[in-house]
Parts: C-alpha cells; sequence; structure tokens
C-alpha cells in the first residue's frame, strides 16, 4: 500500500487536523510550497520525524487531506439539513456546491493559490483526482444511481460548473457571495440542458 493509499488512524484524525490548518495559515505567505509544510508543521511544534510519518509526501498530502477536509464538511452540512431530501436534483448539487465553498471561504487565498497549483503541468492529475472525487460524492447525495455512459458525463459537466464557480467565487466581492450563488445556478442550468441533449443522441 503506498503513502497516498495508508489512511489515519482514528486518533491520529485531530492531530492531522491542526496540522492542516497550521499549514493553511502559511500558504498566503509562502504558497503551497515545502516552506509552508514545515513552518506550519515548527507552529505547533510538531518534530520533523513525526510529520514526516504523518504527511509522508509533505504539502502534497496536505492539499490532499484539505480537499477531504471540505469534502467531509459538505457532506456534514447536507446530513443535517432536513430538507435536503426534499430538493430537486438541480437544487441538490447547487446546494451541495455552495456548502463546500461557504466552508471554503476563510481559506480563500489558499483556494486562489491551489489552482495555480494545480495548474501546472506537474501537479493537474492531482487536480483532476480530486475534483473527480468532489463531483462523485455530490452526485451521490444527490441520489445519482446511474451506471451508464451518464455516469461519466454528469460527473464530467459538473466538474466544469465546480471549476467555473470556484474561479468566479475567488474574486466575488458581492454580498453573501450572491454573486456566486447565482453564477452557479446559470451554470448548473445550462450543464442540464447540454446532458439532456447527449442522452438524447445516445438513445435517438
Amino acid at each position: 500500500m503506498t503513502a497516498r493509499q495508508r489512511r489515519p488512524s482514528a486518533p491520529q484524525q485531530p492531530q492531522r487536523d491542526k496540522a492542516i490548518r497550521a499549514v493553511l495559515a502559511q500558504i498566503p505567505f509562502d504558497g503551497w510550497t515545502q516552506a509552508a509544510f514545515v513552518q506550519g508543521m515548527a507552529q505547533i511544534g510538531l518534530p520533523q520525524g513525526e510529520a514526516s510519518l504523518l504527511f509522508p509526501q509533505g504539502i502534497q498530502d496536505i492539499i490532499v487531506e484539505f480537499g477531504r477536509m471540505a469534502d467531509t464538511a459538505m457532506e456534514e452540512r447536507i446530513r443535517k439539513d432536513r430538507g435536503f431530501i426534499k430538493l430537486r436534483i438541480r437544487e441538490k448539487i447547487a446546494f451541495a456546491v455552495r456548502v463546500r465553498l461557504e466552508f471554503l471561504l476563510p481559506y480563500r487565498e489558499a483556494m486562489r493559490r491551489l489552482m495555480i497549483w494545480y495548474a501546472m503541468p506537474l501537479h493537474w492529475h492531482l487536480g483532476a483526482r480530486r475534483l473527480y472525487r468532489t463531483v462523485d460524492l455530490m452526485w451521490r447525495a444527490a441520489g445519482d444511481t446511474s451506471t451508464d455512459f451518464n455516469f461519466y458525463t454528469k460527473r464530467g459537466l459538473l466538474a466544469g460548473v465546480v471549476k467555473a464557480t470556484t474561479l468566479f467565487w475567488l474574486d466575488d466581492e458581492s454580498p453573501n457571495c450572491r454573486a456566486s450563488w447565482e453564477f452557479l445556478d446559470r451554470r448548473i442550468a445550462e450543464v442540464l440542458k447540454v446532458g439532456q441533449t447527449l442522452s438524447k443522441l445516445k438513445t435517438g
């Protein structure tokens, strides 16, 4: 089993989350670099050897865990919302995207720098895997049970929505990010039309 595949034990997770937040505090100054990782570990007094055991791949592990934290927060908000199950599919998807970005609001500068990091040729594959993980969770939370070509079509289309909305949200200064949620609703409406057209072409 590789370092990426290993999962932390339950007692380790609080310490990992504390370390992740310590590194996130350094990102606006040092970017997604090993220097930010080292400084974050130093801030919480975590010895280098122990930090290496918790995060064998250093800053890359922090990036993966940052995404996991956001996904977990999104899933918790969905579970706690009593009205979620009554929403239409498009409303469930919009809710999932929105609550994930709301969790990320305190880390908006870190997200801005992460989007740049993901755009680098050596990193795009990690960004693609993380994004797929997120949109798959969103569709599953919305009740998607497709197993045919629609399974991948839906996730590909939603990946575009999430990425475009995130880029818009990074520079949104409207009250309570209202412009971002309006932008999100428009993008979802557009991709639903595309998805319906593709389904007709496939079955036609």
